[in-house]
């Protein structure tokens, strides 16, 4: 049989697209009527997990920069957001250490943390708070500042929290607290884990108005402001599991 010109307009087609193929024809008095449909379909690239020592190795790391830009914070005497927030108001009011106050205040979230995001998660956030309850007081026994400049180590401390914070995020790890909150919210409802973060992180920065001097509530609402959005910015709901 001989097939009619006319459906000589596929081969350009198939050309083009070689991925694509007739999958019906039909004989009638006109030649050849073809449909062409795909049968190429996306293939999801399967995810390459961390090891344990990758994990491990990545909390050390994102909790030493976070536990050394709430060393800056606390030598100039500024605050951040979360329940780091509350620990330095806490440590502002009571006197007791950071660490102490912090650790404490993330208790209450380890339920949710275990309910909503797993053991894996919940263990691994347990170990990164203990670990900035640690170096916060260990830092100063190393490290001394003769003299920061209170606007400039507020806001290159948020920098280095944010950089931290991603690191924990990369591993299915958070800080507790807010973290977990902003994280089950992110993947459970699409919301923005930072943009959550920041307004949460501001009302805390506010609530500090009687313990801080203006000048420092304004460089730790804009130290907020930039953490939260290094996180927005570089993680995304879809882009990561967690």
């Amino acid at each position: 049989m001989q097939i009619p010109c006319a459906n000589i307009a596929l081969i350009p087609h198939l050309i083009n697209y070689p991925e694509r193929v007739i999958t019906h024809e039909y004989f009638g008095n006109w030649g050849i009527m073809a449909s062409v449909e795909d049968i190429k379909q996306p293939v999801e690239q399967p995810r390459i997990g961390h090891t344990l020592i990758e994990d491990a190795l990545a909390i050390i790391i994102g909790t030493l920069m976070v536990s050394f830009g709430v060393v800056m914070l606390r030598q100039v005497g500024a605050l951040t957001g979360g329940t780091a927030g509350m620990a330095f108001l806490a440590h502002y009011v009571t006197q007791v250490s950071f660490g102490t106050a912090f650790f404490i205040i993330n208790l209450p979230f380890y339920y949710l943390s275990f309910r909503r995001m797993g053991l894996q998660f919940t263990l691994k956030t347990f170990a990164a708070v203990a670990l900035v309850s640690v170096f916060s007081d260990l830092h100063p026994m190393f490290v001394h500042f003769d003299h920061l400049q209170p606007f400039y180590a507020t806001l290159f401390a948020n920098v280095m929290m944010g950089i931290g914070f991603i690191v924990l995020f990369r591993h299915k790890a958070s800080l507790g607290g807010v973290n977990i909150l902003a994280l089950f919210l992110q993947d459970k409802y699409g919301i923005r884990a930072g943009k959550l973060q920041m307004g949460v992180d501001c009302c805390i920065v506010l609530a500090s108005l009687f313990v801080v001097s203006y000048e420092m509530l304004i460089a730790s609402v804009l130290g907020a402001v930039i953490v939260n959005l290094i996180i927005a910015m570089n993680h995304r709901p879809g882009r990561y599991s967690v």
